[in-house]
């Protein structure tokens, strides 16, 4: 049988726009004269795909029915375009290309067989043998084989592994915008992959926080823009909140609680930077605010074990301070109450005690 037209010519996207219909259905045709008897299921599909291929690339969609193929009617060509129209494109190209190397004279039966088996078979080992590569911390070599599986076996689920292999190996290098870019791109392309998608959420919440420097030459992090900070905390939060039971939910709330605590001090730094600068309204709504989103009953601690600060005793010992300052006695004998209540454990009951038998003493 001659090879169809549309296969001799699938590199010219032009030339392409010319067949006919009824060249996709001898493609079909020169197809499943290599199908495998054991997979009929298979064959019909990728069969059925590429002559969907062949159309789509024509642009004449209205004239489908023409191609022939058993089981695509136009109606279930519209619904399915979407679908197939990111997918399809990788998969059909590389078995036309497949079939146009092997039928040199035309599509002969001692062509060798492509089955799905031998092509998922051949995926795996390519993908194994990148494996070892990043293993071995060969980075650049490895998101080299990766970038290959991805290209040559986009239809099989490697091609997604690969993926986020080749955004593990950028975090790796510590190239964080560039691993966060590829785990982003995966969520977006995958979202139906729960596992790997959890997995790539998790690792953009890690990459974000390993953002956050604390490095001796700069500033100490309580007085430095928490713009960085703010963006991992919302990446913790997050992830908590979509992922409870994940087997990485525990570390990243071991994260979340230190992210909540550097955010905390950055609140209290800036409420005792107006507190010297005897700007005690603005003080008062600063610590106000950083226990009604930081603190234990917080926006961000949603239960006991996540986002707490630790820093609550120190955020109402210095509120009641404040109230001091500004003479609300009745405000500041409550705060310095419900922190002995509260935190009996912690040490700065003590110095709370001792503002409230100033306070006696004094009869306020």
């Amino acid at each position: 049988m001659p090879l169809p037209r549309c296969v001799s010519t699938v590199g010219d996207r032009n030339a392409v726009r010319d067949v006919t219909p009824l060249c996709a259905s001898a493609l079909v045709t020169c197809f499943k004269s290599h199908e495998d008897p054991k997979n009929q299921d298979m064959n019909a599909e990728i069969g059925a795909l590429l002559a969907f291929e062949i159309v789509y690339v024509q642009g004449i969609m209205d004239s489908v029915e023409s191609v022939g193929t058993p089981g695509i009617s136009r109606l279930a060509c519209r619904k399915r375009r979407a679908f197939y129209a990111s997918r399809v494109a990788a998969a059909s190209v590389a078995v036309l290309v497949g079939l146009a190397v092997g039928a040199t004279t035309g599509c002969s039966a001692s062509a060798p067989s492509k089955t799905p088996a031998n092509y998922t078979a051949d995926a795996r080992r390519a993908y194994e043998h990148a494996m070892a590569e990043l293993n071995a911390e060969h980075w650049m070599e490895a998101q080299g084989l990766f970038r290959e599986v991805k290209r040559k076996y986009s239809y099989s689920k490697y091609a997604r592994l690969a993926e986020l292999r080749i955004a593990d190996a950028d975090i790796s290098q510590q190239k964080y915008a560039e691993g966060i870019r590829g785990y982003r791109q995966f969520v977006h392309d995958h979202r139906s992959d729960a596992e790997e998608v959890a997995y790539a959420r998790s690792k953009i919440a890690e990459a974000q926080y390993a953002q956050i420097s604390d490095s001796f030459l700069l500033p100490s992090s309580d007085e430095r823009d928490q713009a960085v900070v703010l963006d991992s905390l919302r990446e913790l939060r997050s992830y908590v909140h979509d992922y409870p039971d994940a087997k990485q939910s525990a570390s990243i709330r071991t994260l979340l609680a230190d992210v909540t605590a550097r955010v905390m001090r950055h609140e209290l730094y800036v409420a005792r930077y107006y507190l010297q600068r005897e700007k005690f309204e603005a003080a008062v709504l600063r610590i106000q605010y950083a226990l009604r989103t930081f603190g234990e009953k917080g926006e961000v601690a949603r239960t006991p074990a996540e986002g707490q600060s630790g820093l609550e005793p120190e955020a109402l010992l210095l509120l009641g301070e404040v109230y001091l300052k500004l003479h609300q006695f009745k405000d500041a004998r409550e705060t310095f109450e419900y922190l002995q209540t509260r935190f009996p454990s912690s040490p700065l009951i003590e110095p709370a005690r001792n503002f409230l038998d100033y306070m006696n003493q004094r009869g306020v």
